[in-house]
């Protein structure tokens, strides 16, 4: 338990940590991976070179700070990044290093007004909720271990297919080298890839959701290949697409993820955005062996770059109804006509679409823009906050403070 007079103190830095967070974090990083740089092989290099994983540690220090005296209220948001850290690989020895190098930067920040008596306090609360952390994440990994096919850090598995969805999308069926049984997961978890790319000093680690129903003896991710590979976020898209071929291992970590179909009967409705389906073509196939009232709505740039829509479509389930966005469809688009809206989703069409039946959960996933616009047409339309679930495919932010 933390005294009354760290809390105090503690209380006293949020706004500070409003305005200087991001710049802490970013201290905080140079300095962590100059003296560690092994850590490299852990953490994500494209969030690291885009500010992302700084922009979500500044929330999440700024979040720690503000409910300090009821560390309760941010439960949720440790336990989805203690999901990340469980599939990266994070062990409780990182945790005294990460301590060190954020105190340093928080002192190297703000300097004189970093006093004693505030580091004290940070250091006394830094102990506090890393033992949270890694209660959660030793959780974790016994849950993962010890589980009918599971494992508890790395697993070398086979790429048994590989298929092209779209122009842009690429699936791998991934099947165990020695044909051991699987770890079964919940529809709309994802499992961490690691990858040693030639001529890259460091290893790569991303995380694939499983796009395929759960108990199969695969797993299957699609992936989107980002169009400059010299880009961080480009590098492994570009490589798994180029130079990972049947017959070629890969080290996966098993299935994690806090974003996933709830078991229950209520009518759910699936938004996803671009390679956003992965997770929710998952929870529709859950849906079907469910025989759940379902709403599956797709938005793309047109039929070009559209994966899974035969896959969809050949689903034979009579609860099901499913309609296409095309932001700018193409000649071919209008000629075949499988799309229901030109432009992009919005509540006027949202509410002409959807029944709006008071016990129904949304659950969205995709690029941050199309977040921000379908969460803000649920809430017009009156959906209530514990009915929506989502996921970014990034560091965990609250897409509220996105939209702020």
């Amino acid at each position: 338990m933390l005294s009354t007079n760290t809390i105090t103190t503690i209380k006293s830095t949020v706004p500070v940590l409003e305005d200087h967070g991001t710049e802490i974090t970013k201290r905080f990083y140079n300095m962590l991976f100059k003296n560690h740089p092994a850590l490299l092989n852990i953490f994500n290099h494209a969030n690291q070179k885009q500010g992302r994983q700084q922009e979500a540690l500044a929330n999440a220090v700024y979040a720690a700070a503000k409910h300090i005296d009821q560390l309760e209220a941010i439960l949720p948001v440790v336990k989805q990044v203690a999901h990340k850290h469980r599939s990266l690989g994070v062990k409780p020895e990182h945790y005294p290093i990460v301590g060190e190098y954020l105190l340093k930067a928080i002192k190297d920040v703000l300097k004189d007004d970093a006093t004693d008596e505030i580091l004290q306090a940070w250091e006394e609360a830094y102990g506090v909720i890393a033992n949270v952390f890694i209660e959660v994440e030793n959780e974790m990994y016994e849950e993962a271990a010890k589980q009918p096919g599971g494992w508890d850090e790395e697993r070398n598995f086979v790429v048994d297919r590989k298929e092209q969805e779209s122009e842009v999308i690429t699936s791998f069926y991934l099947k165990p080298v020695y044909g051991k049984p699987i770890a079964s997961f919940k529809s709309g978890q994802y499992i961490s890839v690691k990858l040693e790319i030639p001529d890259d000093e460091f290893t790569h680690i991303r995380q694939y959701s499983l796009s395929d129903a759960p108990d199969k003896s695969y797993y299957r991710i699609s992936v989107k290949k980002e169009k400059n590979p010299s880009k961080p976020d480009g590098i492994v898209s570009n490589y798994l697409h180029d130079h990972v071929n049947i017959g070629d291992t890969l080290s996966i970590t098993a299935p994690a993820g806090d974003f996933y179909l709830e078991d229950e009967s209520t009518p759910i409705v699936l938004l996803s955005g671009g390679v956003g389906i992965t997770p929710m073509l998952s929870m529709l196939k859950s849906s079907v062996l469910q025989d759940r009232k379902t709403t599956f709505i797709h938005a793309s740039l047109n039929g070009s770059v559209h994966a899974f829509q035969e896959e969809v479509s050949s689903l034979n389930h009579p609860s099901l109804e499913y309609f296409v966005c095309y932001e700018s469809p193409t000649q071919e688009d209008h000629n075949n006509r499988i799309f229901h809206k030109e432009g992009f989703v919005d509540r006027e069409w949202l509410s002409e679409t959807l029944s709006l039946e008071p016990n129904t959960h949304y659950y969205f996933c995709g690029p941050l823009q199309f977040m921000k616009a379908v969460k803000e047409a649920l809430i017009k339309l009156g959906v209530e906050e514990n009915q929506m679930h989502y996921e970014f495919f990034g560091p965990a932010v609250a897409l509220q403070q996105s939209m702020e």
